[in-house]
């Protein structure tokens, strides 16, 4: 060996050093195991953009408090735009890029969309937030939702409605249902057509009217209900639309005892209440809630807290809470299959019993279709522009305010 070739006293010694370390070293820290590839499909864009940048601060925070649960997963986040067709072209991108779980995408038309690339691919989807039935109804073996169907929302929604009626000793006469006629609002329109008339409600069901989300000006819809002469308004809204319709009511002084949603997002938002201040007030959604006695819940709010301290985690914990237990699902069923194969992990992921969760209800477990049936609803009403579970009573941290009070008095 010449001497441009061997090794330097001092090289050896370093190279000596640096073996013992290795050794002294657990041996996890020396081979540690890939992390779990998850693909993250949601509409950051585009008139969905406040739910799904919502949705995005539980895929930020997630990775660190998955890691002091004791999972590895690396994260690959991308924007859909609110477009059908971008989320399976999106899906498709991030499985050939090696996703080996996908999580998504909160509006239901571009989660069908996902949903069937994921079938095709054998890729499991772990759905975050998405209500439509005919998602877990077509016997994918891939799909998994952990979020309540239309049918579910819409059935825990009008029995809170009755609760309310009870604890407040009002009761309308008449109601009128509203909604945008997009995936997610045809199906809350074919759920009330179908339970309305099982569910002995103490009022009367005029109609119901559909309008395109993206419409600007929506006085000819909000005319249609005031000259109906209902007095209970049930709507299923998207944020921006939910702000449009507000603003209508108000200027055409139509006051209803109270508006409220069996379930859809938008009027528990921080642009609903950007938009439009005291107006936003009183208006009421029944849906799922985080526990905020949770352990796990109390670990979530102190990570977002300390990750975006210019936002509520009382008004993203929705969004935030659902798009981080899809990815506790997910990191979960990889480490009980131990791989990271997608097959491998949708076995697993039939077999899902957690019960240290953020969301209200039993524990996340998948039936035969990959659906979650043990979610529950609460009665989240607006007051002082921040969402308050007013019901069921043991729950409660206020007393429904029911009816709502007028327009007049009350400022954007």
């Amino acid at each position: 060996m010449t001497d441009r070739l061997r090794p330097s006293r001092r090289t050896l010694i370093q190279g000596a050093a640096a073996a013992g370390l290795a050794a002294a070293l657990p041996l996890r820290a020396r081979a540690q195991a890939p992390a779990l590839k998850i693909g993250v499909i949601l509409p950051r864009s585009g008139y969905l953009a406040p739910a799904g940048q919502s949705c995005q601060r539980g895929v930020d925070i997630a990775p660190q408090v998955l890691s002091d649960l004791g999972h590895r997963v690396e994260v690959v986040s991308v924007d859909f735009e609110s477009n059908v067709d971008l989320a399976r072209t999106q899906a498709e991108k991030l499985i050939a890029d090696g996703a080996q779980v996908l999580v998504g995408a909160f509006d239901s038309g571009g989660t069908s969309a996902i949903a069937q690339v994921c079938e095709q691919k054998a890729v499991p989807l772990v759905i975050n937030v998405a209500a439509a039935p005919q998602i877990t109804e077509q016997g994918f073996k891939y799909v998994f939702r952990n979020f309540p169907t239309s049918v579910m929302l819409v059935r825990n929604g009008l029995a809170l409605m009755k609760e309310m009626f009870k604890a407040t000793n009002v009761t309308p006469k008449s109601g009128i249902f509203i909604h945008a006629n997009d995936t997610f609002g045809q199906a809350n329109r074919q759920a009330i057509d179908r339970l309305f008339p099982t569910l002995d409600m103490p009022f009367k069901l005029t109609d119901a009217i559909a309008y395109d989300p993206r419409a600007q000006d929506l006085s000819v819809e909000v005319a249609k209900c005031k000259a109906s002469g209902a007095d209970f308004v049930i709507v299923t809204t998207r944020a921006g639309d939910a702000i449009r319709l507000i603003r209508e009511m108000v200027k055409q002084r139509y006051e209803p005892k109270g508006i409220v949603s069996p379930g859809s997002p938008g009027m528990y938002d921080q642009e609903f209440y950007d938009g439009l201040g005291g107006y936003s007030d009183y208006t009421i959604t029944n849906l799922p809630w985080p526990n905020f006695n949770a352990p796990i819940t109390k670990r979530l709010g102190d990570a977002f807290a300390k990750r975006f301290p210019q936002n509520r985690f009382g008004v993203d914990a929705f969004n935030v809470g659902f798009t981080f237990e899809a990815m506790l699902v997910a990191a979960d069923a990889s480490k009980r299959a131990g791989s990271r194969d997608p097959r491998a992990i949708a076995e697993a992921l039939r077999s899902t019993d957690i019960a240290d969760h953020v969301m209200t209800g039993g524990t996340i477990s998948f039936d035969a279709k990959g659906q979650n049936n043990n979610i529950g609803s609460a009665t989240v009403q607006n007051l002082k522009k921040t969402p308050t579970v007013v019901l069921p009573r043991e729950a409660a941290t206020a007393k429904p305010v029911f009816p709502m009070p007028g327009w007049r008095g009350r400022q954007a």
